[in-house]
């Protein structure tokens, strides 16, 4: 490693604010540490906690000689490995002005890889390429590894492209690329599903003679393959592994597992078990969590107890996701003391529960109604240190407005609000459907308000809601406000829109307002419904407006639609108008099952 002769943390102009930030947070912390924990055995490299690691730092700056500039590497090394980049990066700096002032020990290039390694995981790949650039101009020549960082900083920012280019670069100036390259590109490109191109670079990997493929490149691959359900693929490349006589993994049978049960192919699973078992590679806690599941999915419950009893005498542990998905199983099926059993057992097993274990108890709670033990199990979360996410919540509200407790729901709010969640439109209009369905419009109005206010775009079926709250209340006037205004909000009224606002005024007797709006669905754009005709025939009939509900209903059977959602009352009393011709009558009997 060359040390360098001027500072590239001199050099590297990049506003000074964000390095600057971090040295007067990190480095006023270690100066303020005393030595008395400083170990002179492993003191630059092995560390509980960042604090140690910032008295060794003191004790190393302090003492004549200085240690050498590996010494500091191993401590900036072992402080990027507990994730406290920011605090590393700023040591880096403090080192690099101690040396610059008495010229002391300088940062070398691995210095600088370990700021660039920070920089990408901070997510600011751009001043690891600006320190790149800084350090080339000085006349040192970056090793691969460095690449690679700024590669998988790339990646980790989703900007494959700019990945794949740079590794383009790379090669055109002269430098070869290792396993880690391609085995970190082509885990970029399957996580954002360019599985073609992956292939191509495992190709082109697999020409390059000193860099050879191995399990966990072939795994990545076969993973993404099956995860986009082209197992046929997956199993090629999979053959093409062995042919290279690469062995499988545990990793890759139970990608392929994975593969195949997605696909409902049991027979396939079967085999890939009994060659698991011939190469003797066992089944790990994710393999039998996934049959656990898709058995779940399938309704066959008692196999899935059974996998789960398979683990526990091959030694196998289940895991909370395993036992999370043998409850979900149980709560398909409506048998939430079942799941709430399961629930019991996994802390039995000293396997913890999770949020996701009580979220999916109250959700079984929830759809039989039995709200109060609900509201027991999701105190219970608390009581065991854990806090509802999002999911728990919505749960539970829209479990209340189900059993007719809307305002008992509404108090959730501002408890989300404190936890730091953030309300979505989903939990919005559970809440919101709640309240309308039982004319609490006051307080829909506020709630409506807060989504306005909360910036989230309200989409046409959050408007709907509201709007058939308010018909159903007798507020159409404000209804059809609310309406009319759709547009200049940048919606265009559905089809539920319009029927909705229709039904409110034939229920007023408007009939002229309704048919007005009734001529205007397909002139902007809509088309009615077997829905729309049935309210809309009701309000002629309901109204004594017969003649014009015989021939709306010509209207309807001439275009293939029923009356049979309309009042059946309506439709006998219209079965005995001597106005309506065989034809029509004929379709009235059969919505009146008369024969």
């Amino acid at each position: 490693m060359c040390v360098m002769g001027i500072s590239a943390f001199a050099l590297l102009n990049i506003n000074g604010n964000f390095l600057n930030c971090c040295n007067r947070c990190f480095v006023s912390l270690a100066t303020s540490h005393s030595h008395r924990n400083y170990c002179t055995k492993n003191a630059y490299s092995n560390f509980n906690s960042l604090d140690d690691a910032l008295n060794s730092f003191n004790h190393m700056v302090q003492s004549r000689p200085l240690p050498p500039i590996h010494q500091f590497n191993k401590l900036f090394g072992s402080i990027a490995k507990m994730k406290h980049y920011s605090a590393a990066i700023s040591l880096i700096r403090r080192l690099d002005l101690l040396g610059i002032s008495r010229d002391l020990v300088r940062p070398d290039t691995y210095t600088i890889a370990i700021a660039i390694n920070c920089f990408c995981n901070l997510k600011m790949v751009g001043f690891g390429f600006s320190l790149l650039g800084k350090i080339m101009k000085l006349g040192y020549e970056p090793d691969i590894l460095t690449f690679n960082t700024l590669i998988r900083g790339l990646s980790i920012d989703g900007k494959l492209a700019r990945a794949v280019s740079f590794f383009d670069e790379i090669i055109k100036k002269g430098f070869q690329p290792d396993l880690i390259t391609y085995g970190t590109l082509i885990n970029g490109l399957c996580k954002i599903g360019e599985t073609r191109t992956a292939i191509l670079f495992l190709k082109d990997m697999e020409q390059v003679g000193s860099c050879h493929s191995g399990i966990v490149v072939y795994s990545t691959i076969i993973d993404s393959l099956c995860k986009d359900k082209k197992v046929d693929e997956a199993f090629k490349i999979f053959s093409d592994m062995i042919e290279k006589g690469i062995t499988p993994n545990v990793v890759t049978y139970t990608s392929l597992i994975q593969g195949v049960c997605n696909l409902g192919q049991w027979k396939e699973v079967k085999r890939l078990l009994s060659e698991m078992a011939c190469r003797n590679v066992s089944p790990n806690v994710q393999t039998f969590s996934i049959l656990v599941d898709k058995l779940c999915k399938e309704g066959m419950i008692t196999e899935a107890e059974k996998v789960i009893e398979l683990m526990i005498q091959r030694g196998v542990e289940p895991n909370v996701v395993t036992y999370n998905t043998l409850m979900n199983g149980y709560r398909m099926q409506g048998k939430v003391d079942e799941a709430g059993r399961v629930l019991d057992l996994m802390a039995s097993q000293g396997c913890q529960p999770d949020v996701i274990s009580y979220s999916i108890l109250i959700n079984g709670y929830c759809k039989s109604k039995r709200i109060e033990e609900a509201l027991s199990c999701f105190r219970d979360i608390y009581q065991k240190g854990l806090i509802p996410d999002k999911f728990t919540y919505t749960t539970l509200m829209g479990g209340l407005c189900h059993v007719g407790r809307p305002l008992d729901a509404l108090v959730f709010v501002d408890e989300m609000k404190v936890h730091g969640l953030v309300i979505d439109l989903v939990t919005y209009s559970t809440l919101l459907h709640g309240l309308c369905k039982r004319q609490h419009i006051d307080e829909a109005l506020t709630l409506f308000k807060m989504v306005e206010c909360s910036g989230l775009h309200a989409d046409i079926m959050l408007y709907n809601t509201l709007i058939d709250g308010l018909c159903k209340a007798g507020k159409v006037d404000f209804a059809n406000e609310l309406f009319l205004s759709l547009p200049a909000k940048g919606l265009q009224p559905d089809i539920c829109s319009y029927t909705t606002v229709i039904h409110g005024f034939c229920k007023e007797g408007r009939l002229k307002e309704a048919t007005e709006l009734f001529k205007k669905i397909e002139e902007n754009g809509c088309v009615p419904n077997n829905c729309t005709y049935n309210v809309m025939l009701q309000g002629f009939l309901e109204n004594n407006e017969t003649e014009k509900g015989i021939e709306l209903l010509q209207v309807m059977v001439d275009g293939g639609f029923s009356a049979i959602n309309c009042k059946k009352n309506l439709l006998a009393n219209l079965l005995s108008d001597d106005r309506l011709d065989h034809s029509l009558k004929e379709v009235l009997q059969n919505c009146l099952g008369i024969t």
